[in-house]
């Protein structure tokens, strides 16, 4: 498993509880220079409670949080991204980087969160978030250039990337409603060892195999991943 481009695998972290700080929606697009001209990426802190459920395929579905804009549904939202999840500690790292205040959903999170480790949050690692939500990690975020027009700042893409902070994408397992300051409670953690953090160090520097590697987080991973996996199985089945 382990590469000198990738490093050893981290180790299990226990399980810890967090906070909601912020749920954040984005209520009408706004333009961006890519794909169709517009994005949801400008999300605001909602004041209220938010449904939150599956919101369909990938490709098809939009945001699992109501009311939230989804503009580029080939590459955003479905069931495997029905929620993105943004920890507030490293908001702030940012902030000191770019010397600037970065308000929730800045990053276009829909969730901001505080006291959990995102990056080694466990693909398939479940939480509760208040008292009816369970969601599901799938996958971290891969930063394109409508987030770099966004935050303005020279070789975005590259520094986030670099920096590896990427929060994590989530789906729903039980519907329901939240709010900020809502309780998330880590549920359960598979036992395998693909990290939030490892699975994107992995596809960032090991594209070839990089769907093997992350192969034993298993039916928790995105479809797109599966996917990629059974080809290489039927193609190895065909050798």
């Amino acid at each position: 498993m382990n590469s000198p481009a990738t490093g050893p695998l981290p180790a299990r972290i226990p399980l810890v509880d967090g906070e909601l700080l912020s749920v954040n929606i984005a209520r009408q697009p706004g333009p961006t220079s890519q794909y169709e001209g517009l994005t949801g990426i400008d999300k605001r802190p909602f004041g209220g409670r938010v449904r939150v459920a599956a919101p369909g395929a990938p490709g098809v579905g939009g945001s699992g949080l109501a009311g939230d804009v989804i503009c580029t549904r080939k590459f955003h939202g479905g069931d495997d991204q029905a929620v993105y999840a943004y920890a507030r500690e490293d908001l702030d790292w940012w902030s000191g980087q770019l010397d600037r205040p970065l308000a929730d959903g800045m990053f276009g999170e829909n969730l901001t969160t505080r006291g959990l480790d995102l990056a080694g949050a466990l693909v398939g690692e479940r939480w509760r978030v208040g008292r009816q939500v369970v969601l599901e990690v799938t996958s971290p975020r891969v930063p394109c250039q409508t987030f770099a027009e966004k935050l303005g700042e020279a070789h975005w893409v590259k520094r986030f990337t670099e920096y590896g902070a990427t929060g994590a994408y989530l789906r729903v397992i039980e519907p329901g409603e939240i709010q900020s300051g809502d309780r998330i409670e880590v549920l359960s953690r598979p036992e395998h060892h693909v990290t939030v953090g490892y699975y994107f160090r992995v596809m960032m520097s090991e594209r070839a195999q990089y769907p093997q590697l992350i192969a034993p987080a298993g039916d928790a991973l995105p479809l797109k991943a599966r996917k990629l996996l059974d080809a290489d199985a039927d193609a190895e089945a065909d050798a």
